[in-house]
């Protein structure tokens, strides 16, 4: 099923989830498609749908959530259910009930919340053991092109082909600018922009002002505009304390709020048990969306045509958050990470499979890979050992090829576009060492 005007790919994982247990939460930052998602879902499995964005609903679910719940029918989708927290315990009730009562409640209850519910105790408490969990992210280039490139699977099975692509050019930059918000896909130059500034201001002064009681958020701007200008970087408090005149407690404070409501996420060091004192492992900050940061630096193509160093950090960010996305319709533990040494050498982003299985990606803004763009990834070859599968240098350039056991230079569309398959002289498979 396709809902709205692209495909969700997450809508399999949250289907089957929802046949294995009595509770799912979809989760995700506001105007990212959860709501059209969840429709699509009730009207297709005929679940009444109630959304907690309405006063009366919420008055409803908060003074009596028991009863609430009681009157639902069979099966109910309950939108932006982070604000009647009350109704968690009510749900947690109606489902050990069904279960002594040997009824059979897989997929009861599809949840949605546009913060990181889990980390409210009333949730947490009451529905452990009986919920599973998705999170829907923005729209992933897989999906405004509507199919599954299978890069993931490409790369832990290191399979890339040599090949001839053609570059993304301009293409690319637009891609960077627009971000994966589905109203900033419909929307174009000045309105996009106009868009994500509306959301900015009303994610700050709606939820995160009345998430943390906060007196005060004229400071949340500020640093978030901050953030995306030093996206793909180490997170740095001290500095952005002292850019922006506050504490540190503060800025990791404001950090952990932005992240809550998906707008920051911070990627952690990689490390394995014997080297960990000597690998770095100060996180890196990474902004949610790059067309939100974008548009909080008003950034527009011609000057990241012409600034590649604006361009490269950005990309980064890109290239994480799409792997994200498509991370997040897959049955596999992913987990994802950067790795840096005690000399500086650099892996953008690590991710492993389980415990047995990991590839790195290093990302390049510009068109030509030469044989030190892999330095970081043989460093990190050497540092998993047998865990290592594959590294990848991925670049906007027109040719996919191996440089080394394992190690590939990879045009960036083949991270959404489908592998072709077409034979390639077999003098450029090996680039020079």
């Amino acid at each position: 099923m396709e809902t709205g005007l692209y495909p969700r790919f997450a809508e399999q994982v949250v289907l089957r989830k929802l046949r294995r247990s009595p509770v799912v939460l979809l989760y995700g930052p506001r105007q990212c498609g959860k709501t059209t998602l969840a429709q699509g879902i009730a009207d297709s499995g005929g679940y009444q749908y109630f959304t907690l964005d309405d006063d009366d609903i919420r008055e409803r679910a908060e003074t009596d959530p028991g009863e609430f719940i009681n009157r639902c029918p069979g099966r109910v989708v309950l939108d932006e259910v982070q604000k009647a927290p009350k109704l968690f315990s009510a749900i947690k009730i109606a489902v050990d009930r069904d279960r002594r009562a040997g009824n059979r409640t897989g997929g009861r209850f599809l949840l949605t919340g546009s913060t990181q519910v889990l980390l409210l105790p009333q949730l947490s408490d009451s529905l452990a053991g009986r919920m599973q969990q998705v999170q829907l992210h923005p729209l992933s280039v897989c999906e405004t092109e509507k199919q599954d490139s299978g890069f993931l699977e490409t790369l832990f099975g290191a399979k890339f082909e040599t090949q001839r692509l053609e570059p993304l050019g301009p293409q690319l930059l637009e891609q960077v600018m627009t971000g994966g918000y589905p109203e900033a896909w419909l929307a174009g130059g000045d309105e996009r922009a106009y868009w994500y500034r509306e959301y900015v201001e009303t994610q700050i002064v709606r939820d995160l002002r009345d998430m943390a009681s906060l007196r005060k958020s004229r400071e949340l701007l500020p640093l978030l505009t901050c953030a995306a200008a030093q996206t793909g970087g180490l997170f740095n408090a001290s500095r952005l304390a002292s850019l922006l005149g506050i504490t540190q407690p503060t800025v990791r404070d404001y950090v952990a709020l932005l992240e809550r409501v998906f707008m920051l996420r911070q990627l952690p060091a990689w490390s394995r048990g014997d080297l960990v004192m000597r690998l770095g492992k100060t996180p890196k900050l990474h902004m949610g969306d790059t067309g939100l940061a974008c548009a909080l630096l008003e950034i527009d193509a011609a000057r990241l045509q012409a600034d590649r160093t604006t361009l490269g950090p950005l990309l980064e960010t890109f290239v994480f958050q799409e792997l994200c996305r498509q991370a997040s319709w897959r049955n596999w533990r992913l987990t994802l990470s950067h790795f840096r040494d005690s000399n500086g050498l650099e892996v953008d982003i690590v991710l492993e499979q389980g415990i047995h299985r990991l590839a790195g990606i290093e990302v390049k803004a510009g068109p030509a890979v030469t044989p030190g763009d892999f330095r970081g990834l043989r460093r990190l070859r050497e540092a998993a050992g047998r865990r290592f599968v594959t590294g990848v240098v991925l670049y906007d350039g027109t040719l996919c090829k191996r440089f080394d056991a394992g190690l590939y230079a990879v045009p960036l569309r083949l991270l959404w576009e489908t592998p072709l398959s077409r034979p390639v002289d077999r003098q450029m498979e090996l680039g020079a060492e």
